[in-house]
């Protein structure tokens, strides 16, 4: 098992089994923090009653270093943050340990004194790991392809959860696409003994409920940190901005801890752009950056992160992608990614954190600033749009819709170039969005829907799954539209498909990938930041741009925002469309068990013809297609 995570951990591997207790754990280790042999894994506490893998940082492990210190004195084996974690687990036990870290991490604990195993991830699910049973097996790991490596290993997709990707473009947690084998929610703690070996649940174990040998509980709570803050909202804009700064200012030093070379991810948005701002006034040198472009100007903000990076005095690296060089990573996606997956901008990712990695062995980047601050044109675009139009009856509302959906996406984008027309990029594939929005009815669960499931008009397999009890479906009284689809998006949509995509592309060529965003005291900053302080006079991430303004030019800054977003609605008409051809034939379509073909291949002619920008959609069945092929 520990061998297929071999891309995840290249520097060193270790193995420990207790035949008696039936329990095996493996490791495969990136070194960054204590470089030496004090940082082996599997990693024993000086106790002898807990052996612990674990996958992640622990930023704040000095301080918590002193805290044990405060109870006697320590003869540390090294400076790593494992041993750190695992004596503090010795100290107050593991939800008392990892209430006190600061960090991203993904963990196993043998607890050889009750024999039991618990399993944790961190509070906004940086970091994977799956577990399940099969074959009378109780397996764990942070990769499904170590699963696989198991013999006799039982690989069942189920159904149920394959009508779920193709509704979100991933898998969502707590599922896997293979039957019986789970994700571990962030910020929860699952604890299982061996009766539960025979005895396997027969759904995900889910807070509070407890199966017999089971039991899961949450050390960290969106909704606890969310109310918290809303308690004591800070409405004054400088206090405000000050308090964003410094506290994502610790939060980025923090970061940087490390042994090995450190950059960022640079993309010239706001987000990227103050962590780089922030990073280089913290470590004061000069901050390797890296970028990447495309020969679409629509999308191409290489030149807007070269002019951050000349302005902060970084030394940059980008690198522009072909449609070429795409095509050779979508051959290697399936493997990358584990389990269908089908974001895009993977392709992007992917590259990047490649040519990443032939300078420094770790990154920061932006991930998490959309979600927590507003970032996203779901929220500025919902409340302009139904509050604007809240006189017009629901049938009108919907005609109107209707109307919108009418013109085409390549109209739409040839509208978008006209001189008297604001410059919104992908505006058709927008336009069309907001048409859907306008057709839902209203409710603001299908508002959500619109902006971010792709097969709105129902999914194309045969079977319709069963599952809807989702993590995006829980509501959390009192917030506003815009809060309330932010609460969504953390819960799932980031852990699930933005930080899935950036820790498979980045761990498959061994670049650790750090976002100072999701630090605790940052997400909890953010909840104490009320609406009118996130989205301001129409503009997005207000206190955010406030800081940043503080180190680069608004003028820099102020543009469409692209992301690392690929043209892929042109490729796949263009240089990519034989590739798609051959794989969304009704031929090729056919041996995939329970898959609409005839959908699937009408929303493909749409594409072609330019009628609809099916992008996201055709994508999602071409990476299914490739996953069964290859896994």
């Amino acid at each position: 098992m520990a061998d297929a995570l071999a891309h995840r951990g290249p520097d060193d591997q270790g193995v420990w089994i207790d035949g008696q207790a039936g329990i095996g754990i493996g490791h495969r280790r990136l070194a960054i923090v204590d470089l030496s042999e004090a940082g082996h894994q599997p990693y024993h506490s000086r106790c002898g009653r807990y052996v612990l893998t674990y996958n992640g940082e622990i930023y704040n492990h000095a301080d918590i270093r002193r805290a044990i210190e405060a109870n006697g004195p320590v003869e540390w084996r090294g400076h790593s943050d494992t041993e750190t974690l695992l004596e503090a687990v010795a100290c107050w036990g593991l939800s008392g340990a990892l209430e006190r870290c600061s960090g991203m991490f993904a963990l196993g604990l043998w607890d050889r004194e009750t024999r039991q195993l618990s399993l944790a991830r961190d509070r906004i699910g940086e970091k994977p790991l799956f577990y399940g049973w099969n074959e009378n097996k109780l397996l764990f790991g942070s990769s499904l392809a170590s699963f696989r490596a198991v013999p006799g290993f039982s690989a069942t997709v189920d159904p149920d959860v394959t009508a779920l990707y193709f509704r979100f473009n991933c898998v969502p947690a707590p599922f896997s696409i293979y039957r019986g084998i789970y994700k571990v929610m962030p910020g929860t703690i699952v604890t299982l003994d061996a009766q539960t070996i025979a005895q396997p649940p027969v759904r995900p174990p889910a807070v509070p409920s407890v199966a017999p040998g089971i039991s899961c509980a949450r050390y960290w709570s969106l909704t606890d940190v969310a109310c918290e803050g809303m308690a004591a909202p800070e409405h004054d804009p400088d206090r405000a901005i000050a308090a964003l700064e410094a506290t994502l200012t610790t939060a980025v030093m923090q970061q940087t801890m490390s042994d090995v070379p450190i950059g960022a991810f640079l993309s010239g948005g706001v987000d990227s752009s103050l962590i780089v701002a922030l990073m280089q006034r913290a470590i004061g040198g000069r901050v390797k950056t890296f970028t990447i472009g495309f020969d679409d100007p629509d999308l191409d903000e290489a030149p807007h992160a070269a002019m951050v990076a000349r302005h902060l005095g970084t030394e940059h690296h980008e690198h522009y992608i072909t449609p070429a060089m795409a095509m050779d990573v979508i051959a290697t996606l399936p493997a990358i990614y584990d389990e269908p997956f089908a974001d895009s901008s993977q392709i992007a990712t992917h590259i990047l954190s490649r040519e990443t990695r032939r300078t420094v062995t770790v990154a920061l980047s932006g991930d998490g600033g959309d979600e927590l601050f507003g970032g996203y044109n779901r929220y500025t675009m919902t409340s302009r749009i139904f509050d604007r139009l809240s006189l017009l009856p629901a049938g009108g509302r919907q005609g109107l819709g209707r109307l919108i959906n009418g013109v085409s996406t390549d109209l739409w984008d040839r509208i978008g170039t006209l001189p008297f027309v604001p410059s919104v990029p992908m505006l058709g594939n927008k336009a069309h969005k907001v048409a859907r929005a306008l057709r839902s009815g209203g409710a603001l669960r299908d508002i959500y829907a619109a902006f971010t499931e792709e097969w709105h008009a129902g999914v194309p397999v045969l079977h319709q799954s069963r599952l809807s009890g989702l993590a995006a479906d829980e509501a959390f009284l009192g917030l506003t539209r815009e809060e309330q689809m932010m609460y969504w998006d953390i819960l799932s949509y980031l852990p699930d498909d933005i930080l899935t995509k950036v820790d498979r592309a980045s761990m498959a060529v061994g670049l650790e990938v750090r976002a100072p965003m999701l630090d605790r005291d940052v997400v909890a900053c953010a909840w104490q930041t009320p609406l009118g302080l996130k989205i301001r006079d129409g503009q997005s991430k207000w206190l955010l741009r406030q800081v940043l303004y503080r180190h680069v030019p608004r003028s820099m800054i102020e543009r469409p925002k692209a992301g690392f977003g690929v043209p892929l609605a042109r490729w796949l008409r263009g240089p990519l469309r034989d590739w798609a051809e051959s794989l969304l034939a009704p031929s090729s379509l056919a041996m995939i068990e329970g898959l609409d073909g005839a959908a699937v291949q009408i929303r493909w002619q749409q594409h072609l013809r330019g009628t609809h920008d099916w992008t996201a959609a055709l994508w999602s069945v071409l990476m299914l297609i490739g996953w069964q092929v290859q896994c």
